[in-house]
């Protein structure tokens, strides 16, 4: 008799790995909106498409690279909290618990080498065959021409990124940290919390940053100050393993935070709002207030940013219909290319520059801004399905019995 396969879900995983099996069904929600990030990144990537409308930019002030931080801790505090929780309790060396991150930000950090090597080679090679210089100073490529041994340096120490190719080294960072941002998020999740928001505050204020080489200043996602959402992502994840909400639900809480993402809104589409709005911003900052509290700067994650991504993560996870939408066979797409969230970023990525720079070739193409996102996001879905067929275990083949 052929011995029946678990479900992929509830398979244990080996002990060594820092993993062991989900406690219940996996939610839903974190594929679905990992998706979601995803294909809204690579909408945005390409510049100047009708389709930017339909991201989640243009509701308030957060982008989806947010969304992607916070999502991205809530897989990590799910997936990793045990194998840290195990060796807390004697169960297991350190080793086994860090281990499984730190070949994961390795991975990364492969990814991310091979990004920027596709995408000066993409933008050398356009800046021939079209006769445009300009490919060659766009998105900080200058660098490579004018400062190349600079350049190959800064290159695998990841100081030196290029535009629309910037978003994992900070990932990167924030993943070799996750074994002791974990050990505080399971032993004292709320004095890591209240470190973890002082760095943002005090990072953002003094303007701290990793700077970049060759050239100025600092990298586009500062890892000090986006570690905030990455660390609530991380105890939102612990929590969630363990069937329970890190900040539970509150009817006075759910209408505030519901108010807030109206305002957002009306402050991002009404012009007399937003001149009041920024008005008296500017002038707090101009009496001192610290610039990541009174601007929008995304490289700090300024506190309107901040505040809108939270307030947006909190009202989606206390409205029942949103889990029932994840999981209804209309979201399988996002939910596929959420679980192959590596393949789809790195994928989109290279079509998003691919995008950029033939809707600058033929500007007066206007169908392409229309078509080129909807067929990158169409591959990105291929790919992952392949990806999906390719990873799905085998049934077990029968033996033949004599008749």
């Amino acid at each position: 008799m052929a011995r029946s396969l678990a479900r992929p879900e509830a398979q244990l995983t080996q002990a060594r790995q820092g993993l062991i099996a989900p406690s219940r069904t996996r939610d839903p929600r974190i594929d679905a909106f990992r998706g979601l990030a995803l294909m809204m990144i690579l909408i945005d990537h390409m510049p100047g498409n009708p389709w930017e409308v339909t991201t989640v930019r243009n509701i308030g002030f957060s982008d989806a690279a947010e969304a992607f931080f916070i999502m991205s801790g809530i897989a990590a505090g799910i997936a990793y909290s045990p194998g840290i929780a195990r060796w807390m309790n004697g169960g297991s060396r350190l080793w086994d618990g860090m281990a499984p991150m730190w070949r994961r930000a390795w991975t990364l950090y492969v990814v991310q080498i091979v990004l920027s090597v596709i995408a000066i080679g993409l933008f050398s090679w356009s800046a021939g065959v079209f006769y445009r210089s300009a490919f060659r100073e766009m998105h900080n490529l200058a660098a490579i021409y004018d400062s190349t041994g600079s350049a190959l340096i800064g290159l695998p120490i990841l100081t030196y990124q290029i535009g629309y190719v910037n978003i994992l080294p900070s990932y990167i960072v924030l993943l070799v940290a996750a074994p002791f941002l974990l050990i505080g998020g399971v032993k004292a999740p709320w004095l890591t919390l209240t470190g973890s928001f002082a760095l943002w505050f005090v990072a953002g204020a003094m303007r701290w940053n990793i700077p970049i080489y060759p050239g100025n200043g600092g990298w586009f996602l500062n890892p000090l100050t986006w570690q905030f959402i990455f660390v609530i992502g991380l105890l939102i994840g612990i929590r969630h393993r363990r069937d329970e909400r890190f900040v539970p639900y509150s009817k006075a809480l759910f209408t505030l935070t519901l108010a807030f993402l109206i305002f957002a809104f009306a402050w991002r589409h009404v012009p007399a709002l937003a001149a009041v709005m920024n008005h008296k911003m500017a002038q707090l900052g101009a009496l001192g207030a610290p610039g990541n509290i009174v601007s929008h700067n995304k490289t700090m994650l300024a506190m309107p940013r901040l505040l809108h991504i939270l307030a947006l993560a909190y009202v989606l996870s206390c409205l029942p219909f949103v889990t029932r939408m994840c999981a209804h066979r209309f979201a399988a797409p996002l939910r596929l290319m959420g679980g192959h969230g590596l393949l789809v970023f790195g994928l989109g990525t290279i079509i998003a520059l691919v995008g950029q720079i033939l809707m600058d070739v033929e500007p007066a193409v206007t169908w392409l801004p229309w078509v080129l996102p909807v067929i990158g996001v169409l591959i990105c879905y291929i790919a992952a399905r392949i990806a999906d067929i390719a990873s799905s275990p085998k049934p077990a083949a029968k033996i033949a019995t004599p008749g």
